[in-house]
């Protein structure tokens, strides 16, 4: 399970990839597989969470890493070059931004 904890001070990327609705589950396939295949086994590597939007016209990927150069390296590995171009190649744009949790907020259990 993916903790947001902004003492932990992950480095953390959101890639939202504009996809067509019918390549939209092939897109999150191929993010499933490359995460499970490639990163979950990458020093640094922390988690990732991919969300679908509801008009399935969107793919993120929410994911976090120890440092930005455990991110850096795994993203030299050809295998994960690779995985991107299809990714790329699935999708009509993306958008990858780098970010800092800042904050977080929780509601309190209900009684």
């Amino acid at each position: 399970m993916t903790v947001l904890d902004p003492s932990a001070g992950y480095f953390t990327l959101i890639n939202t990839f504009t996809v067509e609705p019918k390549r939209a589950q092939a897109l999150l396939a191929h993010l499933s597989k490359a995460t499970e295949e490639l990163f979950l086994h990458a020093p640094g590597f922390v988690s990732a969470n991919l969300h679908m939007s509801r008009d399935r016209r969107h793919v993120t990927n929410y994911a976090q890493w120890r440092s930005q150069e455990d991110y850096d390296a795994a993203v030299k590995n050809p295998e994960t070059q690779a995985h991107m171009r299809d990714a790329a190649a699935l999708a009509s744009t993306f958008n990858p931004i780098f970010y800092d949790l800042i904050e977080t907020h929780l509601a309190e259990p209900a009684a």
